[in-house]
């Protein structure tokens, strides 16, 4: 995937649609992702599942990746996701 421009202040290195998955196919597939991409590469991931927000949360505590941003707009949620330099595993 290419670099997308996401706004003005944000662009994402890589983009993943996990719209229409439920728990816990958007982590696992966030995670995987995350894992290919370099240190401080943003990823941005649109999901419907309303316990995504739960998921991203905790996900990203555990794991030290940064969440920059994250909306909810018609049902959809959107995360904009910063790779942390030494994240740990889960």
């Amino acid at each position: 995937m290419n670099q997308t421009d996401i706004d003005d202040k944000l662009t994402a290195d890589r983009v993943l649609d996990a719209k229409g998955l439920n728990c816990p196919l958007p982590i696992l597939k966030t995670k995987v992702l995350l894992n290919k991409m370099q240190a401080g590469q943003i990823l941005f991931v649109e999901a419907t599942d309303p316990h995504s927000v739960v998921d991203f949360e905790a996900y990203a505590a555990r794991t030290r990746h940064e969440i920059l941003r994250q909306t909810e707009q018609g049902g959809i949620y959107e995360f904009y996701i910063r790779r942390a330099e030494n994240p740990r595993e889960t």
